[in-house]
Formats: C-alpha cells, sequence, structure tokens
C-alpha cells in the first residue's frame, strides 16, 4: 500500500489522535487486502494492536472512532464490547479547548504507572474477599465477581486499602508473592523503577468515575430541566478526581479548567490520558460566543505561544460519525 495520512487534530492533545490513526490503518489494511470485518471486531483488534508501543491503554478511544454516530453520545461497554446512544441535551454545547502542554503517553512512564497500581489494587481487593487471582487483573473484573455495585466497591476500598502509598515489600507480603514474581506479573517494562504505590487512590478514582459516568446516562435519560447543572457538576466531580486521586491533571489544566468554569461554563474538566492537553466543557448555547472570548482572553492570548496555538485549540464540538471508507464512482 502507498498511503498519504493526513489530519487536523493537535498533536499529543488527549483527542485520540494517535488511536484515531491506529484506526485508520486498520480499515486500509482490510480494505486493501479486500476482507470484511465488523465494525466491533476491528475496534478490538485496533485497541490490541496499539498496546505494541508500550502503552497499557484500553479500548475505548478505538471504540468510539468505530462506533460513534452523528447526533448521539455514546455509553461504552466492554467484555463484550457494545456502544449504547445517549441524547445529550439540547441546551449545551461542548467546547474543546487545549491547554498546549503536549502529553507523548509512549515516551513516559506516567500511564503505566496507574495501569499498574490499578493492577495491584484488583490484586489486593481480590485476595481481601478471597477470589482466585488468576486473570485477575482488572478492577471492574473484582466488581463483576463479587456482583456488587459501585457504591460497594467504593466501601470496599475504604475498607480493604488504606491512603498511605504501599512499598514493594508491603505489597508482596500481602499477596504472598516474590520479588521476581512482582516485577514480572504486575509492572510493565517502564514502570520496574517505581518503589512506591497509591492503591487507594487510584481504585478510588476507577470506582467514583465509573459511578459518574451511569449517573451521567441517568440524568440525560430523564431530561430534567436541571440537568445542564447535573451534568456540569459531574463533570467537575470528575475533574477534581482525576486531579486529587488518579493524579493524571498538571498545573496548565488546572488553571484552564477553573478559567472555563469563570468564563460561563457550568462543567470542565480534562479529556484523555491527561497531564497535558485538553479540556471539555459544557456550556450553555446561549453563553458559547462569550465564553470562547473569555477563554480566549485568559488564557490564550497573554501567552505568545498559546495565541499562535488558539485558532486550532478552542472550538464547539458536536458528536459526529466514527471511521468510514469513501469510494469515488
Amino acid at each position: 500500500m502507498s498511503c498519504v495520512i493526513d489530519g487536523n487534530v493537535p498533536p499529543s492533545s488527549g483527542l485520540s489522535s494517535s488511536s484515531a490513526l491506529v484506526c485508520c490503518a486498520g480499515l486500509v489494511t482490510m480494505e486493501a487486502n479486500q476482507k470484511s470485518l465488523s465494525k466491533l471486531a476491528l475496534a478490538e483488534i485496533c485497541a490490541k494492536c496499539e498496546r505494541y508501543i508500550g502503552t497499557e491503554g484500553g479500548g475505548m478511544d478505538q471504540s468510539i472512532s468505530f462506533l460513534a454516530e452523528k447526533g448521539t453520545a455514546k455509553l461504552i461497554e466492554f467484555e463484550p464490547l457494545r456502544a449504547i446512544d445517549v441524547q445529550l441535551p439540547a441546551g449545551a454545547v461542548f467546547v474543546i479547548s487545549n491547554c498546549c502542554l503536549e502529553m507523548n503517553k509512549a515516551a513516559s512512564s506516567h500511564f503505566n504507572i496507574r495501569v499498574v497500581e490499578c493492577r495491584i489494587a484488583t490484586k489486593m481487593l481480590g485476595q481481601a474477599k478471597g477470589l482466585n487471582q488468576k486473570g485477575l487483573l482488572k478492577l471492574a473484573q473484582v466488581q463483576t465477581e463479587l456482583k456488587a455495585s459501585l457504591e460497594e466497591m467504593l466501601l470496599l476500598v475504604d475498607e480493604v486499602l488504606h491512603p498511605e502509598p504501599y512499598s514493594r515489600e508491603e505489597i508482596c507480603k500481602a499477596l504472598d508473592i516474590t520479588s521476581q514474581q512482582f516485577s514480572t506479573e504486575l509492572l510493565s517494562a517502564n514502570t520496574q523503577h517505581v518503589t512506591h504505590f497509591k492503591l487507594y487512590q487510584r481504585a478510588k478514582h476507577v470506582y467514583g468515575e465509573a459511578s459518574r459516568v451511569l449517573r451521567f446516562k441517568d440524568v440525560c435519560d430523564c431530561e430534567a430541566e436541571e440537568s445542564i447543572q447535573l451534568l456540569g457538576d459531574l463533570m467537575n466531580q470528575s475533574h477534581a478526581s482525576c486531579r486529587d486521586l488518579y493524579e493524571c491533571s498538571c498545573p496548565e489544566l488546572d488553571q484552564l479548567v477553573d478559567i472555563c468554569l469563570k468564563s460561563g461554563a457550568v462543567g470542565s474538566r480534562l479529556t484523555g490520558a491527561g497531564w497535558g492537553g485538553c479540556a471539555v466543557s459544557m456550556v450553555p448555547s446561549d453563553k458559547v460566543q462569550s465564553f470562547v472570548q473569555a477563554v480566549r482572553e485568559a488564557y490564550y492570548l497573554p501567552d505568545p505561544r498559546r495565541a499562535a496555538m488558539e485558532k486550532q485549540s478552542l472550538f464547539v464540538s458536536k458528536p459526529g460519525g466514527g471511521a468510514a471508507i469513501y469510494v469515488e464512482n
């Protein structure tokens, strides 16, 4: 194949451009070889493909790249993979703003450290509840095995894990494994240097965020008058959790989110992996123009580098369609 690739997503901005490129490559390879796979199969294959660069990501970005439909948001569920339509409220739009700090997931260990901490927390919770540890790697699996609600899982985290960071030695003792097993079975290649792990905070964030996702969908479904404010509150709680419990924000993102809220957004939070990249804000439809101008003046114009990037860094977004092949007649 000879390919020409073009795009207009700011690089390393947390807007899934790398996953979109992987999905595009997968789709083109399938078409060039005259094969036929479902969008679900392609999403799962592309999620696995991306892990070969060393980032232990999930499948959310690849799933929405294929399964997105114009005019509706999607609730993504895994095992089995499926996407459920979620109708967003008519009175608000989402505005994307790039903090202009780039975060390359593959070039740092930040992302994988969080994955490892969640994996260890999974083992610790499973051990405390007497679950079979074989194949137990994700926090969602503990919930499934226990047939527990997310609220019950949050209580279990409080009961089993302590807020102070865990040392390697403490984890090995609790799980009855050797230091060698710890390194080979729980750590990734780029996290071998880590000595302490925040298990409580990461598990609290993951179960709390999952709960907020379901509450967000419920609010969208009920179409209440105050739904926009309720959704905004959930977004704000999400950013606080990303900042304080998962610790994947950064000063620039926190500053930008604060400016967005002061400029008229009802909710604002980082999007993507974090440590840089973009914030997404929910803004009432009648305030979009004044919001964009206020954020422009407060965040972009005072800094020459940000000002130069502003046109591609601050824009309104609507749910669009997923990956497709256009054939010229």
